[in-house]
């Protein structure tokens, strides 16, 4: 499974969101293409644009929230690259049953998006004509992960959105909480192979062994209800 990521965001090294994300990625199978640095001029190459779509089977398309939409050069991007014979019409399947997935960012709470609030409106609504453009294009869309006041987040909700923004991109699905321990001791020994200090590896080794005893505890507390209800 390839992941194209697509980031629309005129300063990018200004943000931390997407520098925190940015470093989030996993090393293998992730194309990170932020089209501002890419065509700095706005003038975009469709078929390049076209062939890295068509090379990756997950696309995600990542953005701070402006004024309800994207970034201009994103609308710009979609205008040319998403063209009846290549994304839409008849002859247009290139992106068929590829998922598709949003990523944005606002400086707004999330509490702001709702009937009665400040924003009048909740996200889904607003992100509505995305949906409908990758719905168009034959893609499978999926509930879109918004990031909100990144700058104002805990350490421990930073780690939370790292690990929900690995499954985003490493397109994860994990409903039992044992498939999530799973996951995460995985995600845990990569990090350590990213050239950790000593000191660094063994707290992520005491936390991976921490995790098996919490599950060895779990499955003991599973078995004697089990008993009881015999």
């Amino acid at each position: 499974m390839k992941t194209l990521i697509i980031i629309s965001h005129p300063e990018l090294t200004e943000s931390h969101t997407q520098q925190f994300l940015k470093e989030s990625l996993p090393e293998e199978n992730v194309t990170w293409h932020h089209l501002e640095a890419i065509y700095p001029d706005e003038i975009i190459n469709v078929e390049n644009e076209q062939a890295l779509l068509r090379e990756h089977d997950r696309i995600i398309f990542q953005f701070p929230f402006y004024w309800y939409s994207s970034p201009s050069l994103f609308k710009k991007w979609q205008d040319l690259v998403l063209i009846e014979g290549f994304a839409h019409g008849k002859k247009g399947q290139f992106l068929k049953n590829k998922e598709c997935q949003l990523v944005v960012t606002t400086g707004v709470n999330i509490n702001a998006y709702q009937p009665g609030a400040s924003e009048q409106f909740t996200i889904p609504e607003l992100l509505r004509p995305f949906q409908a453009t990758i719905q168009k294009c034959h893609m499978t869309y999926l509930p879109p992960l918004v990031i909100a006041r990144f700058d104002y987040m805990s350490e421990t909700e930073k780690k939370a959105l790292l690990i929900d923004y690995r499954q985003v991109v490493t397109n994860v699905k994990l409903p039992s909480l044992k498939e999530k321990e799973e996951w995460f001791k995985q995600e845990l020994n990569g990090l350590g192979k990213e050239g950790f200090s000593t000191e660094n590896q063994h707290l992520v080794d005491l936390l991976i062994a921490q995790m098996e005893e919490n599950r060895e505890q779990l499955d003991d507390l599973n078995w004697t209800l089990e008993e009881m209800k015999e």
